[in-house]
């Protein structure tokens, strides 16, 4: 068992902050991906691992940053080498630092979920593929979920267990923890499907879509209260539990207008507020996911027993 000295020593406290660089890093490499998505760019390119025959990254052919759907597209694969280095760092600084070996383990699996994401990524352009268009979408949420949980178990609220759910409420969200994420990403796959495979204007996958969206509202809606009243103001707990209720209200609100929107402009192509809101719709999203994730984590994880902290 790692002490707490060591756990949470200064190397700690500076890999804690690389990993949020690595969130913001990939927070942007899903916008621009949404984009890309939105403006029908993802075969700008048509080749991988080379970009126009050239396997220079930075200028693969002359002026190519300035037409609008080759920007999105290698601006996309260089957003991912980014993405993808910072992995890199973090994997290993996390295999030769960290004292827990399912920690070493979780950066492992962080950096071969990125490899994978890039290659599926790559095959998606050369089969020209929605299915995998499907797959790498759902992929890349379970990296940026890995990613929000690695930083919450760098975190002293998960070393010391303090300020974590407790009574009854806590003991409900320790029951069903695995509730929220699971129904949560079901919706994420749904999404990409409806994104992808059904361009956004099937009705049928966008009833189903909606209706889930319902489901999860309340789902979310009741772990959130659990947390609410068994946690105290001021602790993490209980500042992610807010983050996730605004979240929560924008996804909804940004889903149906998004929506509406693609219905009224339907056959007159993507306008820049579709693809702002399919955009940001998108980001949302995956800014929930990880939430839920980080509450998940956090919930799950018992408070120490009251005569141990007073020892």
């Amino acid at each position: 068992m790692p002490d707490q000295a060591t756990l949470l020593s200064p190397d700690l406290r500076r890999r804690r902050r690389f990993t949020l660089v690595t969130l913001g890093c990939t927070i942007v490499l899903l916008s621009w991906g949404a984009v890309v998505t939105s403006i029908d760019a993802g075969l700008a390119v048509p080749d991988w691992p080379t970009s126009f025959d050239s396997y220079d990254p930075i200028n693969p052919m002359p002026q190519w940053y300035a037409i609008p759907p080759v920007l999105a597209e290698h601006g996309h694969r260089l957003l991912g080498m980014l993405v993808g280095f910072c992995t890199i760092v973090l994997a290993g600084w996390t295999w030769y630092a960290d004292p827990r070996r399912w920690m070493k383990y979780l950066g492992m699996i962080a950096l071969v979920l990125v490899i994978v994401q890039g290659t599926l990524g790559g095959f998606r352009v050369l089969w020209q593929s929605l299915n995998l268009a499907v797959i790498h979408a759902c992929v890349a949420q379970l990296y940026f979920s890995l990613l929000a949980a690695m930083w919450v178990f760098t975190t002293p609220t998960w070393l010391n267990r303090e300020g974590l759910a407790e009574g009854e409420a806590g003991d409900a969200l320790r029951r069903y923890f695995w509730l929220p994420v699971s129904a949560l990403y079901g919706q994420v796959v749904l999404g990409a499907v409806l994104r992808h495979v059904g361009q956004g204007v099937d009705v049928a996958l966008a009833m189903i879509h909606m209706t889930g969206a319902f489901l999860v509202f309340g789902i979310l809606l009741m772990a959130i209260r659990w947390v609410r009243l068994s946690s105290t103001r001021g602790t993490l707990v209980h500042h992610v539990s807010g983050v996730m209720a605004v979240l929560l209200v924008a996804q909804i609100g940004l889903g149906f207008v998004a929506y509406a929107v693609l219905l009224q402009e339907a056959g007159i192509g993507r306008s820049g507020l579709q693809v702002l809101l399919n955009t940001t719709h998108m980001v949302v999203g995956a800014s929930l996911m990880a939430a839920t994730v980080m509450l998940t984590i956090l919930g799950v994880r018992k408070p120490l027993p009251e005569q141990h902290l007073r020892e």
